[in-house]
């Protein structure tokens, strides 16, 4: 059998605070406050580390335990104040007050020591630091060659020799020793269930692990077995020293199972001492005199800083605190109605979290990770209750939260009639189901089943299973300008449908682990921000808002955002979606994800093809007026304190108020205008309120009061004229601000020149080359058009025309007004006038054929308010015009033209033109 050799080597000693003795297989809290040595001998060893190759030995240093007035330094022997001490033992007796380990010397040290390996730092505040260390093998001191700034000695490293298993005294040793330590157990476990007139050193939860640990132990392991109970039971500083001194492993495990007995004994309300030995004295040590010497000693223990083995946390009530959480958590997860997949990991994770101690830093990150699994909602969902109101209750909603959005309103009545369909589909099937599997049933217990009928009901229950319809939730993006209601929108779907709303805002995200979480190899791992969505919901079915999913980042060293929302998106994947925190698949298919945006431009295509878009256009002056009348105006009236017949608006004031104070797509700035005019109309109020002078105040509010209330007029309208001059024509225009629209005059002059063309009136690219291809148009049908004598005569030659569009600080772009510049040409050359009341929009081409364009419903409500009465459209357009509302279609005269041949007939229809002869009516598609 090999033998352990002993090795001498210049070792830096760490003197352990009073009462803190460190045993190999033992980790130790050693705290770092006002312990200057510690510092400086961290140092020194981390420095020499690093200039030494990696792979050597970790780095290590001797903690020495300060010696005991009661024991000689060697732990050989008891001191008995009657008789005579050598100089070194009167010196530790006349220093049993040191309390600072930092000032300890040689003489205050004891003299065997053991070899530990530095394992880090922690806590968090400067006075709660503590060096964590991990004992390996016991060494004895042989002389001391350093004292500051770090106590520093040679000294012989003691293994422990190995067992011999055919040695029967050590046999029994070892078998005495795993007995004990059962019954002490087994004391512990019985004390849990009986009044708590003294508390027990350990909890009987880590009693069960212990004596799982214990039973695994050989013949081999006693020496580590004595360290271990020696460390896990309550003793005295004499009691350890006496463990630690006790090279030999037979040694070692007499004084542990002595010691067990002893405790055995205090349990069980013995006074007696039991030993193995027949004898009071084990290896010259009288335990009667360390018993008398217990009481002194605990008055000096500390509790703070008991070491524990690995993997089992400490003793005494925190310990039980610990194992009355992972009871609750283990509680939780057990309801959290986890999948097959989550229900593993979760197992193996508790069986992980329930072995590991709570000082080490994985303990809080698996303990997280657990809670976060518990509180995910994996089957948890809002039960839809479908009648016969259900839609009409729902209709009923969006209609009070809503006016028009007549798309949106139509798409979610769809999504909830199939929703509907689908759960009666699928109780029809369960009540089948059912019927099957109770006749199968009645059958089996009559005995009346034959050989092949069974096969057939399971075949028919098989097929009613597979057509049970699942819900598989769309995606609906909400694209329009900004206070068209799109946020609002979603919380009324969330009503309608009965369910749980949470919205979460993608503006400014930057980084793809805030949508799919961070892995938890990073420090403060945290899940993305869907799966905390459906945690703060607390089920699976909700409806959940993305807003702002255009203002999402693009691609940066963080990942791309963008493409991480693919699969949350996506109806075919979402089902399996994987956060990288839980890193298991979660279904979202249930989830109604509604995404909004103000603009298609940047959103990627793959990301915009999964979802179903659906626009939000700007409100019209009319829809406005119905919204400030329905909603924005009873609202600010009861916000300002006051009652709905205190403030009266008229629908001239508002349409003013829309007009002049605001220009904007939605009804945001509305709304402030009209808290500016209650809040005006509160004041008036107040006063006459104060002065008694109720029958003085007005609630009415004109038009001429408004300028008092809100100021001058921000934005002028523009009015039909009243009479008519050549190269002059009313065009339609749609503000890009939106959800307004307006006439736009078109003024051509010509002048002495040589060709040139000028445009004013801030005019975008798109609206010069309008120009420049109308031009052309009219240069090349010149004779056509009578304008010239002869075919090839320029009738630019002599002349430059100015184009201008008048409200020159309003900038103008778009492909919508090249049907009026030609007009506008026409005109000029011709020296025929348009009617001030006619109105045109549209694009032309080179062969002079007349396109469609955008914004027909803004452009016309505008023409009917600026007084126009006939209006010039695109053939193109004509499907836009049956969304106009009524009063529109009935102010209006409409005509729709191909080709500006066409328009020429309804601008002059007494005018007859040379080239018209050749147009037949008919454009050529070739």
């Amino acid at each position: 059998m090999a033998k352990s050799t002993s090795v001498k080597r210049t070792l830096a000693l760490l003197p352990l605070p009073r009462d803190l003795v460190l045993l190999p297989g033992v980790t130790l809290r050693i705290p770092v406050s006002n312990r200057p040595d510690i510092a400086a001998l961290l140092a020194t060893i981390y420095s020499k580390a690093s200039d030494q190759s990696r792979a050597e030995s970790p780095v290590t240093i001797g903690c020495v335990p300060l010696a005991s007035p009661y024991l000689s330094k060697d732990g050989k022997q008891l001191i008995d104040d009657g008789k005579e001490q050598g100089d070194a033992d009167k010196q530790v007796k006349a220093r049993v007050g040191l309390t600072d380990p930092s000032k300890a010397g040689d003489a205050d040290l004891f003299s065997v020591g053991v070899l530990g390996r530095v394992n880090g730092v922690q806590g968090r505040r400067a006075g709660d630091l503590a060096l964590i260390v991990e004992g390996m093998e016991r060494f004895q001191i042989e002389k001391f060659t350093q004292q500051k700034p770090y106590m520093e000695a040679v000294v012989t490293i003691q293994p422990d020799q190995p067992v011999n298993p055919q040695d029967a005294h050590i046999e029994a040793l070892f078998s005495e020793l795993k007995q004990s330590s059962r019954q002490l157990l087994a004391l512990v476990r019985l004390s849990a269930l009986l009044p708590r007139g003294a508390s027990t050193a350990i909890s009987p939860i880590l009693a069960r692990r212990l004596e799982i640990f214990i039973g695994r132990k050989e013949i081999d392991d006693a020496g580590a077995l004595a360290d271990f109970m020696a460390n896990v039971v309550e003793c005295t500083h004499e009691e350890k020293l006496l463990v630690l001194a006790a090279l030999p492993v037979n040694d070692r495990v007499e004084r542990v199972v002595d010691i067990l007995r002893k405790h055995i004994n205090t349990m069980q309300g013995n006074g007696r001492m039991m030993t193995i030995s027949s004898s009071n004295n084990i290896n010259g040590i009288d335990s009667d005199k360390l018993k008398r010497l217990q009481n002194d000693a605990i008055a000096r223990r500390g509790n703070g800083g008991r070491g524990f083995p690995p993997g089992f946390p400490g003793g005494g009530g925190q310990a039980e605190e610990d194992t009355n959480e992972l009871d609750e958590l283990k509680k939780r997860i057990d309801e959290a109605g986890l999948t097959p997949e989550a229900e593993k990991v979760a197992q193996r994770e508790l069986q992980r979290l329930q072995k590991m101690n709570p000082a080490q830093a994985e303990y809080q990150v698996c303990r997280n990770y657990l809670e976060n699994l518990a509180e995910i909602p994996w089957s948890k969902m809002t039960e839809d209750h479908f009648d016969r109101e259900t839609l009409r209750r729902a209709r009923q909603q969006l209609d009070d939260d809503h006016y028009g959005l007549e798309k949106i309103k139509k798409r979610l009545l769809e999504y909830l009639a199939v929703l509907k369909l689908k759960q009666s589909v699928n109780a029809d099937l369960e009540t089948q189901i059912k019927m099957l599997t109770e006749q199968a049933k009645e059958a089996t217990q009559d005995n009346k089943a034959s050989a092949d009928t069974a096969p057939r009901n399971e075949d028919q229950l098989q097929i009613l299973k597979t057509k049970r319809m699942v819900d598989k939730s769309p995606i609906l993006l909400l694209v329009g300008p900004p206070g068209t209601g799109k946020t609002s929108l979603a919380k009324s779907v969330a009503t309608a449908l009965g369910r749980k709303f949470h919205r979460i805002s993608l503006g400014g995200v930057r980084d793809e682990a805030e949508i799919r979480g961070h892995r938890r190899t990073y420090v403060a791992a945290m899940p993305g921000l869907i799966v905390s969505g459906l945690k703060k919901v607390a089920v699976t079915n909700p409806v959940i808002l993305l807003d702002e999913i255009d203002k999402i980042g693009t691609s940066n060293f963080h990942g791309d955002p963008s493409a991480a929302m693919l699969e949350v998106l996506d109806p075919e994947q979402n089902h399996t979606f994987v956060d990288h925190y839980v890193n298991i698949p979660i279904d979202l298919s249930k989830v109604l994800f509604i995404a909004t945006a103000n603009s298609l431009d940047t959103i990627p295509p793959p990301l915009l093809d999964r979802m179903e878009m659906i626009s939000l256009p700007g409100y019209t002056t009319l829809e406005k007026r119905h919204i400030a009348t329905r909603h924005l105006l009873p609202k600010q009236i009861t916000t300002n304190g006051l009652e709905s017949s205190r403030v009266e608006l008229s629908d001239d004031v508002i349409d003013k108020i829309i007009t002049s104070y605001t220009r904007e797509s939605g009804v945001r700035n509305l709304e402030r205008e009209l808290g500016s005019v209650c809040r005006s109309k509160a004041v008036e109020f107040a006063d006459a309120k104060d002065s008694a002078a109720l029958e003085k105040y007005n609630p009415k509010v004109m038009v001429d009061d408004l300028e008092n209330i809100l100021g001058i007029e921000r934005f002028d309208e523009e009015i039909a004229e009243k009479s008519s001059r050549p190269g002059v024509v009313t065009g339609l225009v749609a503000y890009s601000t939106g959800g307004q629209g307006s006439i736009l005059f078109i003024e051509v002059a010509d002048m002495p020149g040589t060709g040139r063309v000028q445009l004013t009136g801030t005019l975008g690219d798109v609206l010069k080359e309008s120009v420049e291809v109308a031009l052309t148009w009219v240069k090349a049908h010149a004779y056509e058009l009578a304008l010239t004598h002869d075919p090839d005569q320029d009738i630019m030659k002599n002349r430059s025309i100015h184009v201008h569009c008048p409200a020159g600080a309003t900038p103008k772009d778009g492909p919508s007004a090249g049907l009026a510049h030609t007009i506008a040409l026409i005109s000029l050359f011709s020296g025929k006038s348009v009617p001030p009341t006619m109105a045109m929009t549209g694009e032309v081409s080179l062969r002079g054929k007349v396109t469609p364009v955008g914004g027909i419903k803004e452009k016309l409500i505008g023409a009917l308010r600026a007084g126009v009465h006939t209006v010039m459209l695109p053939r193109g357009n004509r499907k836009d015009v049956k969304d106009l509302p009524e009063e529109v279609k009935n102010g209006l005269k409409i005509h729709h033209v191909e080709h500006i041949w066409e328009a020429l007939r309804y601008v002059w229809p007494d005018s007859h033109w040379p080239g018209e002869r050749h147009w037949s009516g008919v454009e050529p598609r070739l």
